[in-house]
């Protein structure tokens, strides 16, 4: 949990479009039952086969995770990034910088943050993703949402006084 701070309101929300979420969803499962159709319809070389039915399970978990994913929201206060249902994101003091450029590497429709330090890895699919000091935010989410998202933190690390945007 964030530290508890007299300013815990949400000064932004991250919510999973419906729209993009059941066509991601959707596009996942589709291409997962269609591997595993083609695997067990089809006697191609047994490698294939297997390789086929790997895949399409694969496709399966991932349109899985995305719909577990996707349920939560990302939520910004004072204090920092976290989940509704309460995984610490980035806290705001960890917060380095803010990429939001055509050429960042970062989600559709997102951001990447900048820690000050590492964090564990951790992927929630379609909503954000942590690899070592980035963080990127966005996916299935509307891009309007991300985009006030960003000017928020942007605007927090500003009266902070220790940014690089």
């Amino acid at each position: 949990m964030l530290p508890q701070t007299d300013e815990t309101e949400v000064l932004a929300t991250i919510r999973a479009s419906g729209p993009r979420r059941v066509f991601g969803i959707g596009t996942l499962a589709l291409l997962g039952g269609l591997l595993v159709y083609l695997a067990l319809a089809t006697s191609p070389a047994l490698i294939w086969q297997v390789f086929l039915l790997v895949l399409g399970v694969l496709s399966l978990w991932l349109a899985e995770s995305t719909r577990r994913a996707t349920e939560n929201s990302i939520q910004l206060t004072s204090a920092g990034m976290a989940t509704d249902s309460g995984e610490v994101i980035a806290p705001l003091d960890d917060i380095a910088a803010v990429k939001r450029g055509m050429f960042d590497l970062k989600p559709s429709n997102g951001f990447t943050v900048v820690l000050k330090t590492s964090r564990p890895r951790r992927w929630q699919p379609g909503l954000w993703w942590a690899l070592g000091k980035r963080v990127g935010i966005g996916g299935v989410t509307p891009g309007s949402e991300a985009k006030s998202m960003a000017q928020i933190l942007e605007a927090l690390l500003v009266e902070k006084g220790g940014s690089e945007i």
